[in-house]
């Protein structure tokens, strides 16, 4: 077999780092578009079925673990039972550089039997996964996100990520970052 030239091994290459994404569904007219959560890809990142199709879409106002990391798959299993068959309202913001709708999520919960089954109270989910610590508070460009508070409060009470403490999360881009013998050094965690 001849050996692979070294434009072959470059396109190649090219071609594992650029996922192809569906494009963004088009939005119809102006304000929330309600939809449901389809598949829960992370902790932070969603495909949701809006009217106009399907959207993936990354959640604002939090950065989630990544799925390889510590405490990366009780994050994005714990969004999965408080998404999965709930009306969502989806608030989009824009795309990301990696052709994610950007976008604020609210899923709606039931009020009570005696309220009627339309009834509904809406939660912001970064909000939720901040609180229960699933998720750092994330706004780049701001010294103190606006959910810095609820994270405190799930440091404070050892929730989530923070159940060994502070210095056992590392954040997703340090993550991404880290060589291999990196991350096996860092996985120990507590029990």
């Amino acid at each position: 077999m001849p050996a692979a030239s070294s434009a072959q091994v470059v396109q190649a290459s090219k071609a594992v780092r650029q996922p192809k994404l569906p494009a963004p569904a088009p939005r119809r007219g102006s304000g929330m578009e309600f939809g449901s959560v389809r598949r829960v890809l992370d902790g932070d990142t969603y495909e949701v079925l809006l009217p106009a199709g399907l959207v993936r879409v990354r959640l604002l106002g939090v950065d989630a673990p990544e799925l390889s990391q510590p405490y990366g798959r009780q994050a994005a299993d714990s969004v999965g039972r408080l998404l999965q068959g709930r009306v969502l309202e989806v608030g989009r913001l824009g795309v990301d550089g990696y052709g994610r709708t950007l976008a604020g999520l609210r899923v709606g919960v039931a009020v009570g039997p005696l309220a009627g089954p339309f009834v509904r109270r809406w939660l912001r989910v970064d909000s939720l996964l901040v609180a229960r610590g699933w998720a750092w508070a994330y706004e780049p460009g701001r010294s103190v996100p606006a959910l810095a508070g609820l994270q405190e409060r799930a440091q404070r009470r050892y929730r989530g990520l923070w159940r060994c403490g502070l210095v056992a999360p590392v954040r997703p881009a340090v993550w991404r970052a880290m060589n291999k013998l990196e991350k096996l050094r860092s996985w120990g965690g507590c029990s």
